[in-house]
């Protein structure tokens, strides 16, 4: 078993060899933001939320209320969707 502050404190200096000194503050500070960058990733590709919560292991409920607000930019897609199922 290994506890979570030794992942955390391996993930620290890992992100040193793995970012540029200018990348190293901003990105990927907790193991969680990967989670997170995974997440918003999917949802903004298209993944419909409850796969995205099943892959993330989180319920619906959870997944829209934490993560809607990373969904960005998909208004045209959303409108051209409608549009689709109107005219079939």
């Amino acid at each position: 078993m290994i506890s979570g502050s030794a992942y955390a404190k391996v993930w620290q200096e890992a992100r040193t060899y793995a970012f540029t000194p200018d990348q190293v503050a901003p990105l990927a500070g907790r193991l969680y933001d990967l989670r997170h960058a995974a997440v918003s990733l999917w949802l903004n590709a298209g993944v419909h939320a409850p796969e995205a919560a099943e892959r993330a292991g989180h319920g619906v409920d959870v997944m829209l209320r934490v993560y809607a607000k990373c969904v960005d930019g998909q208004q045209e897609i959303a409108n051209q969707r409608i549009l689709e199922a109107l005219a079939a």
